[in-house]
């Protein structure tokens, strides 16, 4: 006897596997955060043309997580000094796009929406009376955003090439000088060179290493040596003209109140600082 096939007994299709829960499934509580678009105070002016972010005038962020703030916590990164680094570099939406490759204008820009966004506009911290180096509590206002785009200069005979970099001509020397604007990577260089000179007791020369990470070129050569050369015997009066066309390419934002000591009575204007405490003040 032949069993009957239930198939055409019920009319029931066979049955198959259950299909796999989904992300969603599993987890109800799954959440994506949200993402904001942060003006840059370059405009995408000082990058070069292969950089992502050349030409652009906002770049995209995700809000703070958890996950955001561990790594702000951390330690070992905060040892290291690249709990910064980390953090922007996570919460950049563009994974093309390093921060330390970013204008450093640019890279406090994102920094203040991201705390904004994180933990609100008020900034509450202690800062040390510049005079008497009292304590006191001091609230900044994060809303308050002085931004200064990059620009050129004829006074200053101050120019842009199609590089994305900058050049002028030297009153003294009369040499036509061809510079970049100073990057996250650069600022990371520079602090560990003056670590290291500190450490060792060398004598300090922040203005000549300054001047040989962004110099790019002088009367057309970019051979370091040359460049470097330059710099250690460069006339004061070039300096003082390189570090104001300097200032007037770089754009920047920032956001200063006025303090007053209730000890001693002096005031000043007080810039906020961009580093991991500007997320954890109290820490």
């Amino acid at each position: 006897m032949s069993k009957r096939n239930n198939l055409d007994r019920s009319g029931a299709a066979p049955q198959s596997d259950p299909p796999l829960p989904t992300e969603s499934a599993l987890s109800p509580l799954h959440f994506v955060a949200p993402t904001e678009f942060v003006e840059l105070p370059s405009g995408g002016i000082g990058y070069p043309e292969n950089h992502a972010l050349c030409g652009k005038e906002t770049m995209e962020i995700r809000f703070m997580t958890a996950k955001d703030e561990d790594i702000l916590s951390s330690r070992t990164l905060l040892k290291k000094g690249i709990a910064v680094e980390r953090f922007l570099d996570n919460i950049i939406v563009d994974k093309n796009i390093k921060a330390s490759s970013m204008l450093v204008g640019d890279r406090n820009a994102i920094l203040i929406s991201a705390r904004i966004s994180g933990y609100g506009s008020d900034y509450q911290t202690q800062v040390n009376c510049p005079s008497c180096a009292e304590k006191e509590h001091f609230t900044f206002d994060l809303t308050q955003r002085n931004i200064s785009e990059s620009s050129t200069s004829e006074a200053l005979n101050l120019t842009t090439t199609s590089t994305g970099t900058f050049q002028t001509t030297m009153p003294l020397s009369k040499f036509n000088v061809e510079f970049k604007l100073l990057t996250g990577e650069d600022e990371t260089y520079l602090s560990q060179i003056t670590m290291k000179k500190t450490k060792t007791k060398a004598s300090d020369s922040v203005f000549s290493d300054q001047y040989k990470r962004m110099i790019v070129s002088v009367e057309g050569h970019n051979e370091r040596q040359i460049v470097n050369h330059y710099v250690n015997n460069m006339p004061t009066s070039d300096s003082r003209h390189l570090r104001a066309c300097y200032k007037e390419a770089t754009p920047s934002v920032t956001i200063t109140e006025n303090f007053s000591c209730s000890s001693c009575n002096h005031e000043e204007d007080m810039e906020v600082p961009f580093t991991a405490d500007f997320f954890w003040p109290d820490r």
